[in-house]
C-alpha cells in the first residue's frame, strides 16, 4: 500500500466505497489563539459566588450579584468590561481574611459655610458630590457628607459621623483598603464653598489579606493569557512568579502574562519593582491617579490582553485606558521620574490635557539573567506576546501537519502517499511558517533565518527530531532622534 489511511482498514472483502476525511491539510495561516481573562480578586459576603469557585461573566452588571456589589470584583469587572467586551472572562474570587482587618480614614469638616455650594469629594476614583447650604454647620456638614457616602452603594467604603468627623471604613478587611484614595476638589474649576475646611487623613491600618496561592491549583492547566491580580504584594508576586514561570516552561507550555499594579510616588514604586524580576509580570505605577490599583490594573491588563492578541509585536504605547482617571496637573510623574520607573520594571502612563490616561510604555518586571547581570531580553511585553505567538504556532503547525506521522532519515524512497516524515520535510515546514510570520510582521531575517535553522534526527532516540529555531523578531518603532543643522 502506498497511502496511509487514517481509518480505512486493509483487506476489506466487503464490496463498497469507502471513503475517509483528512483535515491535515485543511487549515492553513497563522492560528487564532484566544484571549481568555482571569481576573483574581476579593469578593463581599453578599457576593452568591462560591470562594475560589471560577465563574464566567458573560456582562459587567452580573458581577453584583456574583461578588457583591461595591466589591474588588465587581469594579474591576466593570473596568475589564470597559476595556474589552469580546475575550471571555473567568472570575475566581477570593473571601477576606476573617482575621484581617479593614482600612479606615477620616473627613474632619471645619466651618460653617457661608455661602451655598457643593463639595467635590471623591473617593476611589468616584465622585460623591454633597450639597452645601449657607449656614451650615461643620457638624451638618460631617452629617451630610456621611449621608452621601452611605447612599453612594458603589462605593468601596462605609461612613460613620461623630460631631465634624466623618470615619471612612473599607468594606473589604486587607491591605487594598488602604489604596482607597479620598480627596476634594480634583478638577479644575472645582472647590469647597467658602467657610469650609476638610483635613483628610488617607486610609490606613487594612492588614491580612486572603491568600492568593490557594488560586493556582484551582487555575491548573487552563490557559489564561491574561491574568489579572487585585492585589499586587511582594509575597502575592513571587507565588505569582513561581507558579507563571512553570506555566511558561517547556513542558506545560501556557503562555500566561499577569498584571497589577502599585501606588505611591516614584521612590515607593521604583523600590517594589526594583525587587521584582519577572519576564511574565507587569506591573504599572498608579502614581497619584485616584483610581484604585486594582481597577488601574484591571484596565491595564484588559486594554493590554485584548490588543497584543489582535497583533503581538505592535507596540502598546498611546493606547488609552478607559474609565482611568490621571492625576492632577502638578502631581503627576515627571519624564524624569518615568525615565527612573521603566529603569526599575515599573510600566508608564502618560495624561493627556484632557485627563485621558495612555499607556506610555509597557514593560515586565525583568531585569536581571539567571547570572544576576542587567538584562534586557524580556523588558519589552510586546517581546514576550511575540514569543508566546511564536511558539503556539510552530507547536500547532507540526502538530496539525505530521498527527500520525512516522519518522524516517533522509534520502529515503518513500511513496508521496505514505504518512511518513524527515528532518528535511519539518524544515521545510517551518521556513513556511516563518515566511507566512514574516508577512504577518512578526519576524525579520529570512535568509538568516534559514541559514541558522538545524533540524535533525536525535542520535539517541529514534523517535525524536530536535531543532534550532532562531527567530529575529520584528521591534517596536518608539523613539526617533534627529539633529536639526539650520543655517542662517
Amino acid at each position: 500500500m502506498t497511502i496511509s489511511f487514517n481509518s480505512i482498514p486493509v483487506g476489506l472483502r466487503v464490496p463498497g466505497q469507502y471513503i475517509e476525511f483528512d483535515s491535515s491539510r485543511a487549515t492553513n495561516g497563522l492560528p487564532a489563539l484566544p484571549n481568555r481573562i482571569l481576573v483574581i480578586g476579593q469578593k463581599l459576603a453578599a457576593g452568591t459566588a462560591a470562594a475560589l469557585a471560577p465563574v464566567v461573566v458573560a456582562e459587567a452588571g452580573a458581577a453584583s450579584a456574583l461578588f457583591g456589589r461595591a466589591s474588588m470584583l465587581t469594579r474591576m469587572v466593570r473596568m475589564v468590561k470597559a476595556a474589552d467586551r469580546y475575550s471571555e472572562l473567568t472570575v475566581i474570587p477570593l473571601a477576606d481574611l476573617d482575621a484581617g482587618t479593614a482600612a479606615t480614614g477620616t473627613i474632619t469638616v471645619t466651618g460653617p459655610s457661608t455661602a451655598a455650594g457643593t463639595i467635590a469629594l471623591m473617593i476611589a476614583g468616584q465622585r460623591v458630590p454633597v450639597t452645601v447650604a449657607s449656614g451650615l454647620s461643620a457638624n451638618n456638614t460631617a452629617t451630610a457628607i456621611g449621608a452621601a457616602i452611605n447612599a453612594a452603594l458603589d462605593l468601596p467604603v462605609t461612613a460613620t459621623v461623630n460631631a465634624a468627623v466623618v470615619t471612612l471604613t473599607a468594606r473589604h478587611k486587607g491591605t487594598c483598603g488602604n489604596d482607597i484614595d479620598v480627596r476634594h476638589s480634583h478638577y479644575q474649576g472645582e472647590g469647597l464653598p467658602a467657610g469650609i475646611a476638610l483635613a483628610i487623613v488617607a486610609m490606613a491600618n487594612g492588614a491580612g489579606d486572603p491568600d492568593y496561592a490557594t488560586v493556582w491549583p484551582v487555575v491548573g492547566d487552563s490557559n489564561y493569557r491574561t491574568i489579572i491580580l487585585g492585589t499586587a504584594t511582594a509575597t502575592i508576586l513571587g507565588a505569582a512568579k513561581t507558579e507563571l514561570d512553570d506555566r511558561w516552561g517547556p513542558v506545560r507550555m501556557l503562555e500566561s502574562m499577569a498584571y497589577g499594579a502599585k501606588t505611591g510616588n516614584q521612590a515607593a514604586a521604583s523600590a517594589f519593582g526594583g525587587a521584582l524580576n519577572s519576564q511574565l509580570i507587569s506591573i504599572i505605577g498608579t502614581g497619584a491617579s485616584p483610581t484604585p490599583p486594582w481597577e488601574f490594573a484591571s484596565s491595564y491588563g484588559a486594554i493590554c490582553g485584548y490588543y497584543s492578541h489582535i497583533d503581538p509585536a505592535r507596540p502598546l504605547h498611546t493606547l488609552a485606558l478607559p474609565l482611568v482617571i490621571g492625576p492632577k496637573e502638578g502631581a503627576r510623574f515627571t519624564r524624569a521620574e518615568r525615565e527612573l520607573l521603566l529603569r526599575d520594571g515599573i510600566a508608564t502612563y502618560a495624561t493627556d490635557q484632557d485627563g485621558t490616561v495612555r499607556i506610555e510604555r509597557a514593560i515586565t518586571t525583568w531585569q536581571t539573567n539567571a547570572a544576576g547581570l542587567d538584562d534586557t531580553a524580556y523588558l519589552d511585553m510586546e517581546t514576550v506576546h511575540t514569543l508566546a505567538f511564536f511558539r503556539q504556532a510552530l507547536r500547532i503547525r507540526i502538530a496539525t501537519k505530521f498527527p500520525r506521522h512516522k519518522l524516517a532519515s533522509d534520502g529515503n524512497a518513500f511513496s508521496r502517499g505514505q504518512a511518513i516524515v524527515t528532518p528535511s520535510i519539518i524544515r521545510a515546514e517551518i521556513v513556511a511558517l516563518f515566511r507566512e510570520l514574516e508577512e504577518a510582521g512578526l519576524v525579520e531575517q529570512l535568509d538568516q533565518f534559514v541559514a541558522d535553522l538545524i533540524v535533525e534526527r536525535d542520535g539517541s532516540d529514534p523517535n525524536r527530531v530536535n531543532a534550532l529555531v532562531p527567530p529575529d523578531l520584528v521591534n517596536q518603532f518608539r523613539s526617533f532622534a534627529a539633529q536639526v543643522q539650520f543655517r542662517l
